[in-house]
């Protein structure tokens, strides 16, 4: 029994997240596409984006193309249709629209390559995976077309592939150092079920910055923590448990908040997604004593390491394996090009 096997028996639906460009996203897709087929499991195909073009639309370098095997459901719109060598049989046209296209839910009738694509908004995204399910799917890959930090969201899928490797940089430590790091920010502790929680998600919608303080909540009158960190920091009073920011938490949404105040509070996030401070930058602050929960986290239910970056250098695929496996000891970790 190999991994995605294995995944089935704990998730139904699976994004693959790439870490950045040509870390292996693809090429981790058909693996597990290949998985399945020896494994006789029903898969569901769709995307966030399109996959599955030789050559990628942004960058120009060639890519690995999406290869699917008898009675897979994919979506394709219609733009794509006619270009996929597999033979598709249409089983139902969508109510999901994209540039390119009305997607068509179809079934592989004859294995080939196909270039595929599906809806962009989550909820979208998790309407047609529904409908998959009724279609027969066991299992439903989420090929992460746009970029890692929305389809990553926990709103998306029950857990993610994190595809990573030598194109993050030449230096193998640095590769393994900001994995490691999403990783651990992908697994920050969720606020427990309280007065708390409560009072954010009743005011959620609000999309305002909170200060939690005892049984009420006080809505600073900032969208965004960007440039706002005097306010955060006068608004903090001795009775402030919580601060939540509904967007992005950046060095600067924190940088003029007291060392004090800092310390003294907990830091709420709808989920990981939203940070954008580096793995330096994140363990200095956590030695000040500063604190983040969030409302969900995510699960990564495997990572894959690609040692081969388009820019001409590798490492040594035993190497990286091993070092990325001693750092995520809890995870498992696979070369999916060997």
């Amino acid at each position: 029994m190999g991994l995605l096997y294995d995944l089935s028996t704990k998730y139904k639906t699976i994004s693959i997240v790439g870490m950045a460009k040509n870390a292996g996203k693809t090429t981790a897709l058909n693996y597990l596409i290949e998985e399945a087929m020896d494994e006789g499991m029903q898969l569901g195909i769709t995307s966030t984006g399109r996959d599955g073009e030789t050559t990628d639309l942004v960058t120009g370098t060639d890519k690995p193309r999406v290869y699917l095997y008898e009675d897979t459901i994919v979506s394709v719109p219609t733009q794509l249709y006619e270009l996929a060598e597999a033979g598709l049989e249409i089983v139902r046209k969508s109510n999901y629209r994209t540039s390119i296209g009305e997607l068509l839910l179809c079934r592989v009738a004859d294995s080939g390559y196909v270039q595929i694509a599906g809806p962009v908004a989550t909820a979208d995204t998790k309407k047609m995976c529904a409908e998959m399910f009724d279609m027969g799917c066991e299992l439903i890959l989420i090929d992460g077309a746009i970029d890692r930090k929305s389809i990553a969201s926990p709103e998306t899928s029950d857990a993610i592939i994190l595809a990573t490797g030598a194109v993050l940089s030449r230096n193998l430590k640095k590769v393994v150092e900001d994995t490691s790091h999403i990783v651990n920010l992908y697994n920050l502790p969720v606020l427990e079920d309280g007065d708390a929680r409560k009072l954010i998600i009743d005011h959620i919608k609000e999309d305002r910055i909170m200060l939690i303080k005892g049984d009420r909540a006080e809505k600073l009158d900032l969208l965004t923590g960007l440039g706002g960190s005097r306010f955060i920091d006068e608004a903090i009073d001795k009775d402030t448990e919580y601060v939540y920011i509904p967007g992005a938490l950046t060095n600067s949404v924190i940088a003029d908040i007291h060392p004090s105040r800092l310390k003294q509070v907990q830091f709420v996030l709808k989920d990981p997604t939203k940070i954008f401070i580096d793995a330096i930058g994140w363990r200095q602050l956590i030695k000040k004593g500063f604190s983040v929960r969030v409302l969900d986290n995510i699960t990564v239910a495997a990572v894959t390491v690609n040692p081969f970056a388009p820019g001409g250098y590798s490492f040594d695929h035993g190497v990286l394996l091993e070092a990325m496996q001693t750092a995520l000891p809890e995870i498992p970790v696979i070369d999916v090009r060997m």
